[in-house]
């Protein structure tokens, strides 16, 4: 396979990245894509320092691949005091007292999404649970309508699909945009109405707060507000669907899980080293830099390959099996900027939402796994991911033994 003829935009590639991962490293560690232009990373260290450096590498990207549909500069273009200060709000809302109160709620709005679903003993977990209970959440978050979520979902996938898109056409460019400007109609009399009548929820907070004495415009409220659903919907999803596949194709683990619920963060955490939902995240080179003996120019884009860089055998021991048991992970520290997999990212821009999408994925699961009885694949159902720039299942077809009452949903951990 010489480089010349490899392609991360082929068919091939799309379809099981994974294969392709170690080659990358060890072969093409600085792979150059000529019809996206842009150079493509899959060593850990070499991912660790481009998203750790922020001086040499930049988030300016951004400005192309997210401002116009975001509606406004997000969190990952700031620097500096307005970084400071707008990521702490937005924090705020995903961490202590705040997260205790999300989780209530989240569990509650759990309950009600499966509750039918485990009656019947057969549910697409993705369709059918994890995409309505990502949105709804993300909507609770900022204090937004829930029944609205069918609408939102569909906007935020024009949002979603601009931003993660390598390459996009003029028609597709076109849509998303104005799927985007009616996100953005939708949010910004909501923006108006919290300005004048604040609530306790992170909208409202975003609307009083000042920086540099100045009150943030409705637009800078709304960019934050849609980087916010984009950050909470896209993985969640993702993860739940790859965790239960993961734990099924591993019943020992799966197992160990059910007698300890306590090995849940480790294996959400194992997860995303082993199938991050978000596999690149983009940057742009402020000067000249080498890597592996290639020179990478200024002005480059350049994507870190995620996926590659948490099955780097130089970081992790036998990365390609999936072991929530395994030494090298360090579930304690798997949520914070300290994690060794970069599934959230690291440094400055680390994701803020980390703890939440713990708290999410975590509550769910402790939910579902006690009441999901002789679990299995659906007979005949076929199981496929898809995404280049965030990738998870198409559905999760499962079947369990029947859940006649709903007291098998504990409200309690």
């Amino acid at each position: 396979m010489a480089e010349s003829r490899f392609s991360i935009l082929s068919e091939e590639f799309a379809a099981a990245p994974e294969r392709y991962f170690g080659w990358l490293r060890e072969h093409a560690p600085v792979h150059h894509e000529p019809a996206a232009d842009a150079w493509f990373l899959s060593r850990h260290h070499d991912v660790r320092r481009v998203l750790t450096d922020h001086e040499a590498f930049s988030t300016r990207t951004l400005q192309v691949r997210a401002e116009p549909v975001m509606r406004g500069p997000v969190l990952a273009q700031m620097t500096g005091a307005e970084h400071t200060a707008k990521r702490r709000i937005v924090v705020r809302a995903f961490t202590g007292p705040a997260l205790q109160e999300q989780v209530r709620t989240l569990r509650a709005n759990a309950v009600e999404l499966l509750a039918p679903l485990l009656a019947r003993g057969r549910t697409d977990l993705v369709n059918e649970f994890g995409k309505p209970f990502a949105v709804r959440a993300a909507l609770d978050v900022l204090g937004l309508d829930r029944e609205d979520w069918r609408r939102v979902a569909g906007w935020l996938a024009g949002v979603g699909e601009f931003v993660t898109a390598v390459t996009l056409t003029e028609d597709r460019r076109r849509a998303c945009l104005e799927l985007a400007g009616e996100l953005e109609a939708h949010l910004a009399p909501i923006v108006e109405q919290r300005r004048r009548h604040p609530g306790a929820d992170l909208i409202s907070a975003l609307c009083t707060a000042e920086f540099d004495g100045v009150a943030m415009s409705t637009r800078e409220v709304v960019a934050l507000m849609v980087n916010v659903l984009v950050a909470a919907v896209e993985p969640a999803d993702k993860t739940l669907g790859l965790l239960l596949k993961h734990l099924i194709d591993h019943p020992e683990q799966l197992a160990d899980v059910r007698r300890d619920l306590s090995l849940l963060p480790a294996a959400i955490a194992e997860t995303l080293r082993f199938t991050p939902p978000v596999q690149l995240v983009p940057r742009q080179a402020e000067r000249d830099a080498e890597f592996a003996g290639t020179v990478v120019p200024a002005g480059a884009t350049v994507f870190c390959l995620i996926g590659a860089a948490n099955r780097d055998p130089g970081a992790f021991t036998d990365p390609d099996r999936f072991d929530l048991h395994r030494p090298d992970l360090g579930a304690a520290r798997s949520f914070t900027a300290a994690a060794q997999h970069l599934a959230f990212g690291t440094g400055l821009h680390q994701c803020v939402g980390a703890a939440f999408a713990r708290a999410e994925i975590e509550t769910v699961a402790a939910l579902l796994l006690p009441a999901l009885d002789e679990v299995r694949f659906t007979p005949g159902s076929t199981y496929r991911e898809t995404g280049l720039y965030t990738r998870g299942p198409v559905a999760l077809s499962l079947d369990f033994t029947p859940v006649r009452t709903s007291a098998t949903l504990p409200y309690h951990h």
